[in-house]
């Protein structure tokens, strides 16, 4: 059999591909290249995900932590109403002990230390407009004082309305960038994986 012929059967055999003469069949055989390229570089982030991603228990590692360690319960998620006025929980409530240290969630200013309503509360400002809440807290710091992440603010309070037992005291720790309140778990949370499409 001579060269020439031994190329033509290899292109014709339907194990190797499709007919090269035939455009349709080039195009589907394409298109199922593109689908199988496509499903195992997916296979593959998911896999690369699955392997690397910090266990949920672990601690965080931007520039947030904890307000209480270990890792408190959440007792009470939050719950921003559509409106101001509407009844809502702006906040989480973490479940704690009476006289555990609260540590600031992240380096910034303390800007109030003081009651309010006649309970006591801790507030931070951090970089990007951000403000953190902290209550029932006996403040150990004054207004005007610098602390890092984990500095400890003051020591948790029993009474916050809403902490049932067998919690015996509940932090509730609220924060705010300018006059919208958001979930303070947002800063603690690890960001989830994204995929993005293969091809145009």
């Amino acid at each position: 059999m001579d060269k020439a012929r031994s190329i033509h059967i290899l292109v014709r055999c339907p194990f190797i591909g499709p007919d090269v003469r035939d455009r349709s069949s080039m195009t589907k055989f394409g298109a199922i290249l593109r689908a199988l390229t496509a499903t195992a570089t997916a296979s593959t982030l998911l896999t690369a995900a699955a392997v690397f991603a910090p266990p949920a228990d672990a601690a965080p590692s931007g520039d947030f932590d904890w307000p209480l360690h270990p890792r408190p319960r959440v007792v009470r998620a939050f719950d921003n109403p559509e409106h101001d006025w509407l009844p809502g929980h702006r906040g989480v409530d973490l479940g704690g002990v009476p006289d555990e240290a609260v540590l600031s969630a992240g380096a910034g200013v303390v800007v109030f230390a003081g009651t309010v309503a006649g309970k006591p509360v801790v507030s931070v400002d951090h970089p990007g407009g951000l403000r953190t809440t902290y209550e029932p807290v006996t403040a150990r710091l004054t207004p005007g004082q610098r602390v890092g992440r984990g500095t400890v603010v003051g020591t948790l309070e029993p009474g916050h309305p809403g902490c049932i037992a067998p919690v015996a005291a509940c932090l509730h720790w609220g924060l705010r960038r300018d006059r919208e309140y958001l979930d303070p778990l947002g800063l603690v949370r690890v960001a989830p994986v994204r995929l993005e499409p293969v091809g145009g």
